[in-house]
């Protein structure tokens, strides 16, 4: 599930949370982090759930139009479509997905008028429109609309953005990932299955735990050695002028320079100048790789690089 660059972000999180708080709890800031890791997982489950929902509406709304003391002719001929649809019905009747919202207390009984509310909005799209009017019927269509309305239109919400946001601030970082998690077990998923095949939470656990757990202690360990480096190498800036995201995006690729002898000394450089530009300021790609520069040929020359593999250095 997790890639490198996920779980750099994630250790750059922690950091940011760590050095702004004034108790500077490093356990705190270890839970936090593999905490964070089992959060995203559950968004994750909670956005495959949110299909099954949001069939439960249409049903719960057809139900309304029946009752009506006077229903019109199409409270009594809904068009049904979207409630019998086959691929959405795999999903409900999954034990291994009901199993896996129980324990992680995934429910959106919780939050009804938030779903319904969701449901509401994403009846009005275009694309459920041209859904619900289509002659055409099967398991392959409606998967392809699903899958299509979900990437399109319900990750997109705010009404479930605000919700994620509320549940937790770093989440909103982790939805690209979540939803690309819930997109590929929906491609994946046939007529034929006996149940859906949900995503570990770690692709291979020994490598992906040791590369986070290395990283974390390794910027820690190696924080005042750092700090030394990258003033020497900054010598017009002032440390403490420094940003903050600056300064700890240098301490991490410092620390992963020296520590991972099979991750190629330009891939570790880009990585953190990419995290840069996504959460620093403008101009902290262009200081961060003039910095890391200057420090990663110091650290070859007095042999604290150490790369195994041919053109790792480089």
């Amino acid at each position: 599930m997790f890639n490198r660059r996920h779980l750099r972000i994630k250790v750059l999180h922690c950091f940011y949370a760590y050095f702004q708080d004034d108790d500077k709890d490093l356990n705190h800031a270890d839970k936090q982090l593999k905490a964070s890791l089992y959060k995203m997982y559950e968004m994750y489950i909670w956005l495959l759930s949110l299909v099954v929902e949001m069939q439960d509406h249409a049903i719960d709304k057809i139900e309304a139009g029946r009752n009506k003391k006077l229903p019109s002719p199409e409270d009594l001929h809904p068009n049904t479509k979207f409630v019998t649809n086959s691929f959405i019905r795999l999903l409900a009747n999954s034990k291994v997905l009901n199993s896996k919202c129980e324990e992680l207390s995934v429910n959106w009984n919780q939050e009804k008028d938030l779903s319904k509310n969701i449901f509401k909005e994403l009846i009005q799209t275009e694309d459920y429109k041209e859904y619900m009017e289509s002659s055409e019927r099967g398991f392959a269509h409606d998967k392809e609309f699903i899958l299509r309305f979900f990437k399109r239109h319900m990750i997109n919400v705010e009404l479930l953005h605000d919700f994620f946001e509320e549940k937790s601030v770093l989440w909103t970082d982790d939805l690209d990932l979540s939803a690309g998690m819930a997109i590929k077990t929906i491609k994946t998923i046939s007529e034929d299955d006996a149940d859906l095949a949900l995503l570990p939470l770690w692709r291979d656990p020994e490598d992906e735990k040791n590369f986070l757990n290395n990283l974390f202690k390794k910027t820690l360990s190696l924080g005042e050695e750092s700090e030394k480096l990258i003033a020497e190498a900054a010598k017009n800036w002032d440390f403490d002028r420094i940003a903050l995201l600056d300064q700890i995006l240098m301490k991490m690729a410092i620390a992963e320079a020296q520590t991972f002898k099979d991750i190629p000394l330009k891939v570790t450089l880009n990585e953190y100048i990419e995290l840069s530009k996504y959460y620093s300021t403008p101009k902290s790609a262009g200081f961060i790789n003039g910095v890391l520069d200057q420090i990663f040929d110091k650290l070859k020359e007095d042999g604290k690089i150490k790369k195994t593999g041919k053109g790792l250095l480089e």
